[in-house]
């Protein structure tokens, strides 16, 4: 094994395996646990964490998939899911949890719009697309490397 394939091994056991403990396990704890405000902020700092790690390998996958099997890296299905994976990830990142953050301190009339824009909705839609990017990882692992 040569030191890219040992990161690449790391950056996607980080990134999936956060994914997956955060969603599956902290948060449910956090929120069973804790007051609801404060499960919540700490929830809420947990999954931007893993979102910039997710950036990280998402990125570093990317290039690496690319880098070792050239252009036809496109026409494997474990490129996709790290595309997949990504943009799940620069959505709730970039678009969704500032928007999350704005609708819980009541500063956006931004929020409003196709889905109501209540907190509960976008919750609702950042938690669909963290459900999208927990599969796609479950298929990114299940696949393993098919060398």
């Amino acid at each position: 094994m040569n030191l890219g394939t040992g990161i690449r091994n790391i950056l996607a056991t980080l990134w999936i395996g956060g994914i997956w403990v955060i969603g599956l396990i902290v948060a449910p704890t956090l929120f069973r646990s804790l007051d609801t405000a404060v499960a919540g902020m700490v929830a809420g700092r947990l999954f931007s964490a893993i979102g910039w790690v997710g950036i990280v390998a998402g990125a570093y996958l990317l290039i690496y998939w690319i880098w070792v099997d050239g252009l036809s890296a496109f026409r494997t299905g474990r490129l996709w899911l790290v595309i997949g994976m990504l943009a799940c990830t620069l959505i709730n990142q970039f678009a969704l949890f500032p928007l999350i953050a704005a609708v819980k301190t009541g500063v956006s009339s931004a929020a409003t719009g196709v889905f109501g824009g209540g907190l509960a909705q976008w919750h609702t839609i950042s938690s669909l697309i963290y459900l999208v990017q927990a599969l796609f990882g479950l298929a990114y692992v299940w696949q393993g490397d098919s060398r």
